[in-house]
C-alpha cells in the first residue's frame, strides 16, 4: 500500500499536503502533565483496548505501539514524517501510537493531551479530512467521554487549543513568492484571515525547500468548518499569487528558469554526495519546474516523498548500520539517484 505522501495530486500542484488535527482529553483523568507513571500507563492501555476494533470500523489496517518500545531512530523518523511532534519524541511518561498502514491517520495517546487525532492527505482536502475526522471523533467519544465545557468547548492542556481543539493546516510550495522582498509583509498580512504562516524546515532564507505551513490561529469562537474554510482560502490565495509570479517569470526569463531546473535535476541525478540543504533546494527547483511544464519525468513522482526520505532518520533507517555525517551525504545522493525518475 502506498503511504499518503507517496501519492501525487495534480489538481493544485502548489499545495503539498493538508492536515486536520484534533486534541481531546478523557474526563476521567487529569491532564497528562499531572499524571503519574502508573496512571499514564493505565490510561494508555485502556484507550488502546477501547479502540481495538478501529480497523473494522474504518476498513483499514492499524498498528498499535507504545512509544517507549520504539527505537529512538524510529521515533525520530516518525517525527520527520510529521506523525508525532518533538514533545512526543522526547516524552518519558508512557505514551502510545495508533497508526494506519498508509500513515494518513494517527492517534497519539498521552502526548500533550490524552488523545491527538491527526489526518493527512496530499493536495488540498481539508473539508474531506474534517468529515472523516468528525466520524472518528464521535467513535472515540462514544467510548471515552471528553472533558468539555458548555462555554469554552473542549478542555485542553494548552489554552491555545481550547474551543474546537482543532488545528487545520496546509503545506504549500512558494519558491518564487518567498524570494521576493515583500514576502515577510505578505506573511504578516495573512493574520487578517485568522491564519499563521511558518516555514516547515526553518524560517526566512534558512527554510530550504520553500515549504510553508498555513494554519488557523484561533480554535475558540469558530466552528470546525469555518476553520477549514479560512485555511483553505488562505492557501488558495497564496498559491494563486505564487503561480502568477511564476507565470511572469516564464514570460520574461524562460531560458534562465529552464537552465536552473535542468541543472538542479542533473545534480540530483548524478551527484555522489548531497547535503540535506542542497537536496531540499534542488528538489524544490525540480518540483517547480515540473509544475510549470519545464521538464517532464517518465513516471509520476512525489517530490515531497523524496524530501521526507532524505531527512537523516529516514535515511538512516534504510541503512543496515549507523552512518556518519559524510556517509549520510553519500547515502542521500544514492537514495535520490535511485528514486528520481528519468526525463522523457
Amino acid at each position: 500500500m502506498l503511504r499518503w505522501f507517496e501519492k501525487t495530486d495534480e489538481k493544485r500542484p502548489g499545495v503539498i499536503s493538508s492536515r486536520i488535527r484534533l486534541v481531546r482529553n478523557w474526563e476521567e483523568y487529569k491532564f497528562p502533565a499531572m499524571l503519574g507513571t502508573q496512571e499514564s500507563e493505565e490510561m494508555v492501555r485502556r484507550l488502546e483496548f477501547g479502540l481495538k476494533d478501529l480497523s473494522e470500523v474504518e476498513g483499514r489496517k492499524y498498528e498499535y505501539a507504545m512509544l517507549e518500545d520504539l527505537e529512538e531512530l524510529d521515533r525520530a523518523a516518525l517525527r520527520e514524517r510529521r506523525i508525532i511532534n518533538r514533545a512526543a519524541v522526547e516524552k518519558k511518561a508512557p505514551a502510545g501510537i495508533i497508526l494506519s498502514e498508509d500513515e494518513d491517520t494517527s492517534i497519539l495517546l498521552n502526548g500533550d493531551d490524552h488523545i491527538r487525532l491527526q489526518l493527512l492527505s496530499s493536495g488540498l482536502h481539508l473539508e474531506e479530512l474534517w468529515e472523516r475526522a468528525d466520524v472518528l471523533d464521535d467513535y472515540i467519544n462514544e467510548r471515552f467521554p471528553y472533558a468539555f465545557d458548555d462555554r469554552y468547548g473542549y478542555l485542553t492542556s494548552f489554552p491555545t487549543n481550547v474551543g474546537t481543539g482543532m488545528r487545520a493546516s496546509v503545506v504549500v510550495h512558494l519558491p518564487m513568492l518567498s524570494s521576493g522582498r515583500k514576502f515577510p509583509a505578505l506573511i504578516a498580512d495573512m493574520s487578517r484571515f485568522g491564519t499563521a504562516v511558518r516555514g516547515v524546515y526553518g524560517e526566512g532564507e534558512e527554510n530550504f525547500g520553500s515549504l510553508y505551513e498555513i494554519s488557523n490561529q484561533k480554535t475558540l469562537g469558530q466552528s470546525e468548518k469555518e476553520i477549514a474554510d479560512v485555511v483553505t482560502k488562505a492557501a488558495i490565495q497564496l498559491t494563486n499569487q505564487e503561480m502568477t509570479v511564476r507565470k511572469m517569470s516564464l514570460q520574461r526569463r524562460r531560458l534562465e528558469r529552464e537552465d536552473e531546473v535542468y541543472k538542479s535535476y542533473g545534480v540530483l541525478k548524478y551527484a555522489r554526495r548531497l547535503t540535506a540543504r542542497d537536496g531540499m533546494i534542488f528538489l524544490s527547483q525540480v518540483m517547480a519546474g515540473a509544475a510549470d511544464g519545464l521538464l517532464a519525468m517518465k513516471e509520476p513522482c512525489s517530490i515531497y516523498r523524496l524530501m521526507l526520505g532524505l531527512q537523516p532518520a529516514n535515511l538512516q533507517k534504510i541503512s543496515d548500520r549507523p552512518l556518519s555525517k559524510e556517509e549520510l551525504d553519500i547515502a542521500r545522493a544514492e537514495f535520490i539517484r535511485g528514486e528520481l525518475p528519468d526525463l522523457k
